[in-house]
């Protein structure tokens, strides 16, 4: 029990220092200048001259707001020179490697957003952030996708496309006809929804190699920088097409308008993700993520059997492509909402049934197994390695914490009954409690840094709140373990349970208003 209580201490700072670092990640992302850097693309050897010499000029400017006592200039000096070195050595190692970039001007991108049941406030705040985002407008496309049943869709779309119709290149509309046999959901919808838009845009002329499209879910807003981002990290990647390029979703939409526990599960969700980007050897597609147009035709689309769209997507792609597919993380943030329907009981059933559906990518699992039984061609180790990871995800997820919390005394109990009492009667019997609540202790003030790394990443708190509710955020972390353990570990262990005992799960629209 206390190498268990050891291993996940060991793992909460791991979390924090990976966290931390993609913060600052972040950071360095949103103060460059990505339209330049992506410009620069067309003539590298122009470029690494240009940031040579801008590189140069900074280093004097920066020595003499040194000797002249500015001190906040000349860290802003150096900031922005560290972010120039930075390019150009990804510049000199383009060229040293031989490796041609695309033409980032023949790129295009396009937003598939599958919708039903959202609010036309919500379907306009997505829309005006793709509209607003850098990139120019005749490479910049959107396709929504709503049931053909669903009237109010069908309308909230008509109205969008009045709104923001001439801010794109084409706004198209895809009427999902939910097919036969199929488990309604969001992977049939963009099963569909891919399908059409392929069909469409090679009858338009497109080369799907050139087009990048961005799975994104109805309530998140791009970051302005996002498509200029983008297109840089997949215009240098020699593997582009066999990679799913993954941005951090961060929860704060609504953060402040929804209740304590859904905000911390929200907050929660998003560190976890921070966490996983600087772990992409075990980073698998979630909720919003971009993959060439090429890649999606041939990995023949999304599912249509699955209600865990986003991470089947990845593992369908990493059989196809015999395990050479992987996830790139980009450090940008993708705001979405947190669960907020129209009460707060419903918010907190809405809350678990949505942590529930996504801890039924547990069926995974078998879907992985399967294939990697009939893929020989990935070497062993890896299927073995990739197993592992996926196995102790979902494992972990469900019963961590309970072990965590009770299992210090288990030995004691078990040893006192069947009549072994004499490990009671040790020190390390007597103390073994004590050591695992220390061990807790130390995972728990972690939670100081996060703190520290949410307050600068969270937006502003309402105007209209006073002092003492805004001492209260803070306080609020000392309820993380319950409400980790109710509105996380628990619906996690109520869908490993349903798979056992073979009780399917319906696909349900979280409910966001």
């Amino acid at each position: 029990m206390l190498s268990f209580d050891f291993y996940w201490l060991y793992r909460a700072v791991v979390v924090i220092v990976s966290v931390s670092v993609t913060y600052l990640r972040i950071r360095d992302v949103l103060d460059a200048d990505w339209r330049a850097q992506l410009e620069g693309l067309v003539d590298l050897p122009t470029r690494q001259r240009v940031l040579e010499d801008r590189i140069e000029r900074i280093r004097v400017r920066v020595r003499d707001l040194d000797r002249a006592g500015d001190r906040l200039a000349a860290r802003g000096g150096r900031r922005e020179r560290h972010r120039l070195e930075s390019e150009l050595a990804t510049v000199k190692r383009l060229l040293a490697s031989g490796i041609q970039p695309l033409d980032p001007r023949r790129l295009v991108q396009v937003a598939l957003i599958p919708t039903y049941t959202e609010p036309y406030a919500k379907l306009e705040a997505t829309l005006r952030a793709l509209a607003d985002a850098d990139w120019p407008a005749e490479r910049k496309l959107v396709a929504i996708i709503t049931r053909e049943t669903d009237l109010e869709g069908r309308e909230n779309v008509a109205r969008l496309r009045q709104v923001f119709g001439d801010r794109f290149a084409h706004f198209f509309h895809v009427l999902d006809p939910l097919e036969p046999g199929i488990v309604i959901g969001k992977s049939s919808a963009m099963a569909y929804g891919g399908r059409w838009l392929y069909r469409e845009l090679v009858e338009l002329g497109y080369d799907p190699a050139m087009v990048v499209v961005t799975d994104l879910d109805s309530d998140y807003r791009v970051h302005r920088q996002y498509f200029t981002y983008l297109a840089h990290r997949f215009a240098i990647d020699p593997d582009r097409y066999h990679r799913l390029y993954q941005p951090v979703p961060m929860f704060h939409n609504n953060l402040w308008e929804v209740p304590l526990a859904v905000r911390l599960t929200a907050v929660g969700a998003t560190h976890i993700q921070m966490w996983r980007s600087l772990s992409p050897e075990r980073l698998v597609s979630f909720s919003s993520y971009a993959v060439s147009l090429r890649t999606v035709h041939e990995v023949g689309y999304w599912a249509t059997d699955a209600i865990p769209e986003d991470s089947r997507f990845y593992w369908k792609s990493f059989f196809t492509y015999a395990g050479t597919f992987r996830a790139e993380p980009l450090f940008i943030p993708v705001f979405g909402d947190a669960v907020r329907a129209r009460t707060y009981p419903r918010t907190l059933y809405q809350q678990y049934t949505q942590i529930r559906r996504w801890a039924w990518g547990v069926t995974d699992i078998p879907y992985y197994i399967h294939h990697a039984l009939t893929h020989p061609e990935i070497p062993l180790g890896v299927r073995l390695h990739r197993l592992g990871d996926l196995w102790s995800d979902h494992i972990n997820w469900a019963v961590a914490p309970y072990v965590l919390i009770f299992g210090s005394n288990l030995p004691l109990l078990i040893s006192n009954q069947f009549g072994h009492s004499e490990f009671a009667q040790t020190t390390l019997g007597h103390n073994l409690p004590v050591y695992a609540a220390w061990m807790l202790t130390g995972a728990f003030c972690c939670l100081m840094i996060l703190i520290f790394i949410e307050d600068r990443i969270a937006p502003p708190r309402p105007e209209s709140w006073g002092v003492l509710r805004r001492a209260l955020v803070y306080v609020q972390w000392l309820a993380v373990p319950a409400v980790g353990m109710v509105f996380s570990n628990l619906p996690a262990l109520e869908a490993q349970t349903r798979l056992m005992t073979g009780r399917r799960l319906e696909y349900r629209v979280t409910e966001k208003v």
